[in-house]
């Protein structure tokens, strides 16, 4: 209708000039727009960088004083923002200078990292760019300050003073300049003094004429004993002392009423200001709660999982390790709690909507952060909170939350509060979002009982869970019948292919995950993200019939050797021809084995006592076999299995007679040759994840002569050594055990040599799953998830009644109807509507007739 040459040409042109530039044209036109946020940004972040006394003052003033202006900061903000702004600036510039004690490179050195070193905490350490950012504030106010002007809000009006405050503020001018004397100005002050402190609250505040009466009398009153005082004075002289008392005392009430002049002069107008907040004209009403709450939850994900970050020497702490051992962090407990107390409160005021209370919280909140961020938090971690990028991130989202809060308190809580805010719309991502909501352990019923408590209703507890379950499944209904109406099914029509294979076939193929869970799990973490656990200790230990052990040895670091990829080859090719071998052998890599090579000489000295010896003697003499024991120990690495220490044993039974006589005569010091104990030495072990190492029995291979060179267990040769110079059966002994090669004398003995098969392990991030083994995740997964699945399928003929229900349009509006007669005050009509839903739900057929499609006329 209206079209003007000049704009369409503008538009034209403005449209053909490239994307970016569109784009930064955009940009531009959005921080021109949002300038203020802009502002409360540049401030926020130069707080959070330079986490100073100098840099506090301001984001105070944004959360309690601009954001809640109403409906914008007046201009008295932005000019103390602006000159506060450029004072930090000369502060920081002038003790920039050489002679101050911590401009020195020595101080920094020593103080750069001390949260509560004079110049970090007040903001004046000497660093590179120590004013940036500060003028880069000044800058984001002076471009605000122009787009104020530029639109004609900056010289907007401000908020007045109170009258009264007025009146009595010209009278004691006029008073001043119609050249009264000292004595009658000290009366005027403390005339204004006794004023303003016999004044009411509501005198300061209320605009009406009715309080000129008393205010009179008091003034007449005064004037009275002014003048009978002054009439005394007249009749008695006073004496020098006394005159010099009696101009102290005047002195003192002068600057006791200066002081509360000054006083009355910023209590009042934030009296008025805070006043006018709660007790508004008129009211834009939001509801801002769902974002604050989601801010909260954020903040409550931050804290859990950078909980180190806010207590001291936490940073090198693991969370499940802390937890695993039953010791709860005590500073991820403070945060957890006041995080979560917050929330709670948070909640209180909003379902009593109060504004009173919602201004004191922000208050409090406000400086308690504010405090505890900046000066406790940094004595605890004896960290600076510029240093700290976690507590920087939760600072921020906290900003944001003080933000909404303040809008919330701008605009006022709404009149109503009805029902979940997810439950506002009727389609699939609210239905998804609430039934997450639903599953999340202790929220749904916390938040029923937080309600109930805070919220005026005649019902009673379980009455209100009641109706709030109904509600829950009525809107539930409610998604499906509208997603029903929005993808129509065709009656008498087969269901789609696309259908059928992409809802059934995508849960055949969990069902079947779910089933074959645990062993496609304990394969694939050990195949493929499986991490190599070799030992860091392998023992070896002898031992005959029970008595004191005869040898102890270990091998650690270069006597344990890994198995090259040529032996490897070797080892495959040699059991090449023995399938049960190298189905074994197939299952390592040449890293996971390992070469334990014992020295044969005992670690010890055999240390056992005459009379032990002598019975050993007698027992070797006298019985027709003897028991000789091998065990080994394997010790691994502790951060990687549940088990770091696993063992293992061999016990032959030998009824040689031949060789219990060599130990007999070896022990009574008459045979100095070695004994050599037949096919005790097993030549692989196998290093499982459990407590048990057991022989490599795959690589057990016949007894043919021809394989006597792959001979599974190998004899040993012991000897019992005497020291030189020492008579025999006396002095220091030990035992030297050697690995002999099978087959007939005579025989070539050597160190002993283990070759040890390491299973891998899994990851230390897929321990807690792991660790439970097949048959655990099979107990403890498998069948749990199993038990809710039939619970679904055979569960569903009971719940026809309730879930199949074709419109429930006017179930939702009676439970809606519930809410809004109780936020009206109307309990009695809310207990007769709670009375027709409970009888509802106990009449099929009247849910048959309320739940019917609605006819089209």
């Amino acid at each position: 209708m209206f079209q003007i040459p000049e704009i369409d040409e503008s538009d034209k042109f403005y449209h053909s000039l490239p994307r970016h530039l569109q784009l930064i044209f955009a940009l531009y036109n959005t921080m021109v727009s949002k300038s203020e946020m802009l502002c409360y940004f540049v401030i926020i972040l130069n707080h959070m960088v330079s986490a100073s006394l100098l840099t506090l003052f301001l984001p105070i003033l944004i959360f309690l004083w601009a954001m809640l202006s109403v409906p914008r900061p007046t201009k008295r903000f932005w000019m103390t923002a602006i000159i506060y702004t450029e004072l930090t600036v000369v502060v920081k510039y002038f003790f920039q200078f050489g002679f101050f004690p911590w401009t020195t490179s020595t101080y920094r050195g020593i103080n750069a990292e001390r949260p509560f070193a004079l110049p970090n905490i007040v903001g004046v350490e000497k660093k590179d760019g120590y004013v940036l950012f500060d003028l880069i504030q000044l800058l984001a106010l002076f471009f605000h300050r122009s787009i104020l002007k530029c639109h004609g809000l900056w010289d907007n009006k401000e908020v007045e003073m109170p009258d009264f405050f007025k009146k009595l503020k010209k009278k004691t001018e006029k008073k001043r300049q119609s050249g009264v004397t000292r004595g009658e100005q000290g009366v005027t002050r403390r005339r204004f003094l006794f004023l303003s402190l016999q004044t009411s609250t509501a005198s300061l505040f209320c605009k009406q004429r009715g309080g000129k009466s008393s205010n009179s009398h008091d003034i007449e009153q005064v004037k009275k004993n002014h003048s009978k005082k002054k009439k005394q004075q007249h009749k008695v002289p006073l004496s020098r002392k006394e005159q010099i008392r009696q101009r102290i005392r005047e002195r003192l009430l002068e600057a006791k009423a200066a002081i509360i002049e000054v006083a009355l002069h910023i209590y009042l107008p934030i009296r008025q200001f805070f006043y006018d907040i709660i007790h508004p004209e008129y009211s834009p009403v939001c509801d801002v709660y769902a974002l604050m709450f989601l801010i909260d939850v954020i903040n409550f994900i931050i804290i859990i999982f950078g909980y180190w970050a806010f207590g001291k020497h936490s940073a090198a702490a693991d969370i499940t390790e802390s937890l695993s051992e039953d010791q709860v962090p005590e500073a991820f407990l403070v945060m957890l709690l006041i995080q979560f107390g917050t929330m709670v409160v948070d909640r209180a005021l909003y379902l009593r909507k109060t504004l009173l209370g919602k201004c004191v919280f922000q208050v409090v909140l406000v400086f308690g952060i504010h405090f505890w961020m900046f000066f406790i938090l940094p004595g605890v971690t004896e960290r600076r909170f510029n240093r700290n990028q976690v507590a920087q991130i939760w600072y921020f989202v906290k900003c944001i939350y003080f933000g909404l809060s303040a809008y919330q308190i701008k605009c006022g809580y709404p009149n109503r509060v009805l029902g979940n805010f997810l439950t506002k719309n009727y389609n699939y991502l609210n239905l998804f979002l609430f039934q997450g909501f639903r599953l999340v352990p202790f929220l749904t019923e916390l938040r029923a009982v937080m309600d109930w408590v805070w919220t005026d209703t005649t019902l009673s507890l379980s009455s209100w869970i009641c109706v709030e379950d109904i509600y829950a499944n009525i809107f539930i209904l409610k998604c499906w019948r509208e997603s029903e109406k929005k993808y129509p099914h065709t009656p008498g029509q087969k269901k789609k292919k696309v259908v059928k294979y992409g809802m059934g076939g995508f849960i055949i193929f969990a069902l079947i995950c779910i089933v074959w869970f645990p062993l496609l799990f304990m394969s694939l973490v050990k195949s493929v993200a499986g991490v190599t656990n070799q030992p860091l200790d392998v023992s070896i230990q002898l031992s005959i019939a029970g008595y004191e052990p005869l040898f102890t040895m270990s091998a650690q670091e270069q006597n344990l050797v890994p198995y090259s990829q040529s032996a490897y080859h070797k080892l495959t090719n040699v059991y090449a021809t023995h399938p049960s071998a190298m189905q074994f052998i197939v299952n390592y890599m040449a890293e996971d084995i390992v070469i334990a090579k014992v020295k044969s000489d005992a670690s010890l000295l055999w240390s056992i006592s005459p009379a032990s010896r002598e019975a050993m003697i007698q027992e070797l003499s006298n019985s027709s076999h003897i028991y000789v024991t091998l065990r080994w120990t394997l010790l691994r690495n502790t951060s990687l299995v549940m088990n770091p220490e696993t063992a293992g044993e061999r016990t032959v039974k030998y009824e040689d007679k031949e060789l219990k006589d060599s130990l007999v005569q070896m022990l009574q010091g008459t045979r100095s040759e070695s004994v050599i104990i037949d096919k005790l030495l097993p030549k692989y072990i196998r290093g499982p994840s459990g407590p048990e190492a057991k022989m490599a029995h795959r690589l057990i291979i016949g007894n043919r002569p021809e394989d006597l060179h792959l001979a599974f267990f190998r004899p040993l040769s012991i000897k019992l050594q005497q020291a030189s110079g020492s008579v025999a059966g006396r002095g220091p002994q030990w035992w030297v055990v050697e690995e002999c090669t099978p087959g007939p004398p005579p025989v070539r003995c050597q160190n002993i040599e283990i070759v040890v098969f390491n299973d891998k392990v899994s990851p230390s991030s897929l321990g807690f799953l792991a660790g439970y083994g097949i048959m655990g995740l099979y107990m403890s997964v498998v069948l749990v998830i199993g038990k809710f699945v039939r619970e679904f399928f055979n569960g569903i003929s009971r719940s026809i009644m309730f879930e199949e229900l074709p419109n429930v349009d006017r179930v939702l509006k009676l439970c809606t109807d519930i809410f809004v007669v109780r936020e009206a005050g109307e309990m009695e009509l809310e207990e007769q509507l709670f009375e027709k839903l409970i009888f509802l739900y106990r009449s099929p057929e009247t849910m048959i007739k309320m739940t019917r499609e609605k006819k089209n006329d």
